[in-house]
């Protein structure tokens, strides 16, 4: 007899298991277009994650949305679930009939399903995958003019008034120590003008053999953009005002990405006057 039970509880999970695959291959077909969705569009095929199937399990056992992704190990900028009771061999009907906007978000690429006896969980998400869509010569260029366009007017930065600047020059030399505290403070996830050996702007200056008069440095974590940093930078006092100080006469400028840091992407801004 316990040979039998133990048959009978094979099967039933083996029967699961099998109507969860169905399942990932019916929300695709969806996505596609095939399905009876009146929606008029279609969106990229989803891909099966592991980590998403653990965070629907963790949704079938009570836990919140945002706490069985973070405990799946999945990084997500982006996620939503599917939540179905009693539909059982019905679900991809239902699925059609009731749930066609939620699984036609092009926003999302990753999916993960639970299913039991009695209901179902669907989860998607959209991974944390930072990029810069642009080169490091085409960033800093435009970093560089969205500069000069601040600096051409007058502005205050937080109480401290400051009158149009000339504009800046880009310099190889700054933009190499741009670079390397870019790249240290990504791979080393951290984000500070010290740098994990101790060192401060001043010094990684001094360090790429830039001899200077005046020097300050601007860093940033998460704009994935010149724009975005340009404009974080605008909006913070400090910031603001190393950017808009008339001493500065060059100005370097880099980002780096890691996909394991906090942040993803880290920009440095090194501004200086040479001797």
């Amino acid at each position: 007899m316990p040979i039998f039970l133990i048959v009978a509880v094979l099967v039933v999970l083996s029967c699961d298991a099998f109507a969860a695959a169905d399942l990932y291959d019916a929300v695709n077909r969806i996505r596609a277009g095939q399905g009876a969705c009146v929606v008029a569009r279609s969106a990229a095929p989803l891909t099966r994650q592991p980590a998403l199937e653990r965070a629907a399990l963790g949704l079938s056992r009570g836990q919140s949305l945002r706490d069985s992704i973070r405990e799946s190990g999945y990084r997500a900028t982006a996620s939503r679930f599917i939540s179905i009771t009693g539909a059982g061999g019905r679900a991809a009907a239902v699925l059609e009939s009731k749930y066609c906007e939620q699984l036609l978000d092009g926003a999302l690429a990753d999916i993960g399903i639970y299913q039991d006896a009695r209901q179902l969980w669907i989860v998607m998400a959209a991974p944390f995958a930072p990029q810069v869509a642009l080169s490091q010569e085409v960033a800093a260029q435009r970093v560089l003019e969205l500069v000069n366009t601040a600096r051409a007017e007058p502005r205050r930065c937080g109480d401290k008034a400051f009158n149009a600047a000339r504009p800046l020059s880009r310099s190889a030399v700054l933009t190499k120590a741009a670079l390397l505290h870019a790249e240290d403070m990504a791979r080393y996830n951290y984000f500070s003008h010290g740098g994990r050996d101790g060192s401060t702007p001043s010094g990684r200056v001094t360090r790429v053999g830039y001899k200077f008069r005046a020097t300050g440095e601007n860093i940033a974590a998460g704009p994935s953009t010149p724009e975005g940093a340009v404009a974080a930078w605008l909006k913070s006092p400090g910031h603001c005002a190393n950017l808009m100080n008339p001493a500065y006469s060059e100005m370097g400028i880099a980002f780096a990405v890691d996909r394991n840091s906090q942040f993803g992407v880290y920009w440095a801004q090194v501004f200086a006057t040479p001797r």
